[in-house]
């Protein structure tokens, strides 16, 4: 038996493990060493783990993970948010689907300074759903648009999935950041176009709401100014090669603390609160990175990317439909299996083929980073609709109908990006080239 189909075999296996309900993590470890141990021997499998997870835990670059994921964590439990959301709520509330419309800016500007998609869910199905059933919306309206928001956190910067996607393949992660503005920002925009267009169709998922003075509107201005500025600081760093991402991170982090701080937003315990739950989540992804390397290291030895590669580009279909095929398996993995988890096991396979096949780097990246948005929503692994579920209580069947006309803005966006890749290429080449 050749050291290809070994790795056919340890990769059935593995999709047989995840049947079984264990962690990715710990699958993706126990086939890596295993697989490895087979085709070389144990010894150098234990000095391959030891070496992996050393890199991993070790690492300073992977720090930004941490950094940024706490940045998050502090602006969610300082509740800026809810008042980002308060202000949009007063701009917009009072036009039909304003109060929706409002958590599609409160959230556009809420994810500038949190990365976290769980998170975002989270905070609006607590801030707005109620405030929007107050209001007499629809469930189907309100939850729909709060499960899906949160995708946008896939792409709009400090974007964990493309931190992690960077860091798998050194790429640049401050370019990363640019690429996913425009689609991220075209993705919240066509939100709006679909909330203004049903409730046009349907009045009574949105009536209007209460229209507040302009005074009152300017008063909480202020709210939406200190994010934009913070996520201004962190973008022009990075561009302008100041800090790298770590140091944008951590300037990030103790930017929103001594905001949050001096404006008394967060005590003590709520900053304890927040380091605990960045570790817990850092941790998770720290640990999905080491083990998917000692998998990577297997798969390598056993020639699977090349023979892979070589049969895609021996097929000889376009390469449109090559790229097609690789995202539909990305979107099917990713809806049994966490989507960042899938993403960490699937790119080492995936992305030399798609960059033998000529697409920029930059572009695939963001591709996938649109297939996890869609995949975070979609059954039976949905995460934004399971926050949103357990929060609001509100039945799983109600929040998917509310979601799927959502789902119409982000294949449009996938299209896109895909028919005009200059749209996640334009700000990089233009602002990092």
């Amino acid at each position: 038996m050749n050291e290809t189909s070994i790795g056919i075999i340890a990769l059935l296996v593995l999709l047989g493990l995840f049947l079984t309900g264990i962690e990715l993590a710990f699958a993706m470890g126990i086939i890596g060493f295993i697989g490895f141990a087979w085709i070389v021997d144990v010894k150098a499998a234990m000095g391959l783990m030891a070496n992996d997870f050393f890199d991993a835990l070790a690492s300073y670059g992977l720090t930004v993970i941490p950094l940024f994921v706490l940045m998050g964590q502090i602006a969610f439990n300082a509740g800026i948010a809810k008042r980002l959301y308060d202000c949009a709520h007063k701009f917009v509330g009072h036009i039909p689907g304003g109060l929706a419309i409002a958590t599609v800016a409160g959230a556009t500007a809420f994810k500038a300074i949190c990365g976290s998609v769980a998170a975002t869910a989270a905070t609006f199905a607590s801030v707005a759903v109620p405030e929007m059933t107050k209001y007499g919306y629809s469930k189907k309206l309100s939850t729909g648009i709060v499960a899906t928001v949160g995708t946008l956190g896939v792409l709009i910067p400090p974007s964990v999935v493309l931190i992690v996607f960077g860091i798998i393949t050194q790429l640049s992660i401050g370019r990363l950041f640019l690429a996913g503005l425009v689609p991220g920002l075209l993705i919240a925009f066509f939100f709006v176009v679909v909330i203004i267009g049903w409730c046009r169709i349907n009045p009574e998922l949105g009536p209007k709401g209460e229209r507040f003075s302009w005074p009152e509107r300017w008063k909480t201005l202020p709210e939406v100014i200190w994010p934009i500025v913070i996520f201004l600081i962190i973008i022009s760093g990075l561009m302008k090669g100041i800090f790298t991402p770590t140091e944008a991170g951590s300037i990030g982090a103790f930017s929103v603390l001594v905001l949050c701080a001096a404006k008394r937003n967060i005590n003590f315990k709520g900053y304890v609160k927040s380091v605990r739950e960045s570790l817990r989540t850092a941790c998770m992804v720290l640990l999905l990175i080491a083990t998917s390397n000692i998998l990577g290291h297997f798969i390598a030895v056993t020639n699977i990317p090349n023979a892979l590669g070589e049969w895609v580009l021996g097929l000889q279909m376009p390469r449109y439909l090559v790229m097609i095929l690789v995202f539909v398996v990305y979107l099917i993995g990713g809806s049994f299996i966490d989507d960042l988890a899938f993403m960490i096991l699937a790119t080492p396979i995936f992305f030399p083929i798609m960059e033998k096949l000529g697409y920029d780097p930059l572009v695939i990246g963001i591709m996938i980073a649109l297939t996890v948005c869609i995949g975070s929503v979609i059954p039976p692994v949905a995460i934004c609709v399971f926050v949103v579920r357990n929060i609001t209580k509100v039945p799983m069947g109600v929040i998917y109908s509310g979601v799927y006309p959502f789902l119409i803005s982000l294949v449009l966006a996938v299209i896109l990006c895909f028919v005009f890749p200059q749209l996640v290429l334009f700000l990089p080449n233009w602002l990092m080239p």
